[in-house]
Parts: C-alpha cells; structure tokens; sequence
C-alpha cells in the first residue's frame, strides 16, 4: 500500500486532451500502474474487443467479457484486472475537450453512462456494434489530421456520437430511468459539491444554501431520486472515501481521520463504527 491513492491529470504535451490507446499496448508499458488503485481527472471508456476479465471500480467488481464497454467516471478509485487476458481499446477524454458550450456540459454530466448515482456497470453492445466500430475507426482516422480545419469538432463530434448512441443502448438493456426535472437537477448540484466538500461541510443546511433552495426541498429532491436523506448520502460519501484510504493506502486511522475532517482519531473510529457496523481496523484487516 501507499501512504496515498495514486491520482492522475491527463498527459502534458498532447495537442487535445482526447485519446485513443490499445489496451495490450497499455499493460507492456504501465502495467504497475494499471493494476493498482487510482484515481484520475478525466473520463475512461474501456472497450472489451476479445477475452474477459474484471475491473474493480470503488470496491465494486465489474465483469466484462467480448464486447463489454465500461464508462468510468473521473475521480472513480479504480484498477485493472492483472490477468491480462483480454484485449481493448481505452478512449480517455477531458471535460476540457468535451465541453464547448453549455449543453455539452449538460449532456456529459446529465448522460447515465457517467452517472455518479448509479452504479457502474458493463454494457455489452448487440446489433449496434458494427456502428460502434464505424465510429472509433473515425476518431482514430481524425486523431492523424492535426493539421485540418475544425479537427477538435470534428473529433468531438464523432465523440458525441458514440456517447449519444451508447446512452441510447443502455436504455435498451433494462435500465430504470431517472426522471429529469428539477429533483435530479438539485440532486446532482447536491452529488457535485458533496464530492468537492464533504471534508469539510458535513451540515445539510449549508449544501441547500449553496443551491439557494431550503433543506426541506433537498430533502425531496434526494429521496424522489435516490430514497435517501441529504444526511445519509453525505455520509455515504465520507465513509467511501473512508475505506479507500483503508484498503488502498497504509495511512494510520489518525491520518484518516484527520484527513476526512475528524479532530480525535476516537470520533473517526465511532462514527466509522456507526456507519459501517465495523470498525476502521477491522474494515482493513478484512481487505487483506
């Protein structure tokens, strides 16, 4: 273990902030690096051409076999099955690059493929995959035209593309829509700041106060969508967090504790123990 989760930006130097990589290719050279726990600031789509395996996103083990695509949000804690015994390819893009204006940013956080209030699962593409194909074969084919006009829309586009028709896919394959409107637009301002605050703000008021909307009306909102309380998710969000850095670095419950806003290891420890039904060094000693 580290004494931190391996965090990754996106490459210097690339002329976009969008790439294609083979993923046999990947393991020959970073193989350390895929295969251990990290987190990066951009989108992963993993692309299963031949083989199977699985693929461990935040304590959650993901299945794929020939054909299976993975989604994997930013910031997900994830890593790469060791046994190499599939073949792929890996499309990695920013927000930077996907988003030129605002219904791109709509789009992209809006999509249920890298939605955050769903659980991360493997879609298997079925009549549509010779489409699929048609489309990575010309994202692949823009990535060597530079030097043309319009090569970042275009590329984009195509992207886009892809996106939109997986999204379509997955609503075929027994997907329960989240309705739109208001409720899931406050609860993913909700979901945003919690993930860029819950260190530090654990009071319910003070999230509606950031929507400018009162704590009965997040309430609604969260439990239309998700069936919890505003409280309840906030602390799910700690306690995940909580136990990547059990299983994933060789921190001390103090550090953790202290890095996840407790000022006494024994206030860590107890609300741990109340959330989790175990306590932090059980839930460690359990993971080795």
């Amino acid at each position: 273990m580290k004494d931190g989760i391996a965090k990754y930006k996106f490459k210097p130097g690339l002329a976009l902030e969008f790439e294609i990589l083979s993923v046999k290719d990947l393991y020959r050279k970073h193989k350390d690096i895929l295969t251990s726990p990290h987190r990066a600031d951009f989108y992963h789509i993993l692309w299963i051409h031949k083989g199977s395996g699985t693929h461990l996103v935040d304590f959650l083990p993901v299945k794929f076999t020939k054909d299976s695509v993975l989604f994997i949000n930013k910031g997900k804690v994830h890593f790469f099955d060791s046994s190499e015994k599939f073949e792929g390819t890996l499309i990695l893009f920013t927000d930077n690059f996907f988003c030129r204006n605002e219904a791109d940013v709509k789009f992209l956080h809006g999509t249920i493929l890298f939605h955050d209030l769903l659980d991360t699962a493997a879609l298997t593409f079925q009549e549509q995959k010779d489409t699929f194909y048609s489309i990575l074969h010309l994202m692949k084919a823009e990535l060597l035209q530079q030097d043309k006009e319009y090569h970042q829309d275009v590329l984009q586009n195509h992207l886009h593309n892809f996106l939109m028709l997986a999204d379509r896919e997955k609503r075929k394959q027994g997907f329960t829509e989240i309705s739109k409107g208001a409720d899931l637009d406050y609860t993913l301002l909700f979901n945003e700041l919690l993930d860029v605050h819950f260190t530090k703000v654990r009071s319910v008021k003070e999230y509606a106060d950031k929507i400018h909307i009162s704590e009965k009306r997040l309430s609604k909102a969260t439990a239309k969508i998700l069936g919890k309380t505003p409280k309840e998710i906030i602390n799910d969000r700690v306690l995940l967090e909580a136990k990547r850095l059990l299983v994933h670095t060789n921190q001390s419950i103090k550090e953790i504790g202290f890095q996840l806003g407790f000022a006494e290891p024994t206030n860590f420890i107890k609300y741990f123990k109340l959330q989790s039904g175990t306590t932090p060094s059980e839930f460690r000693e359990s993971h080795l």
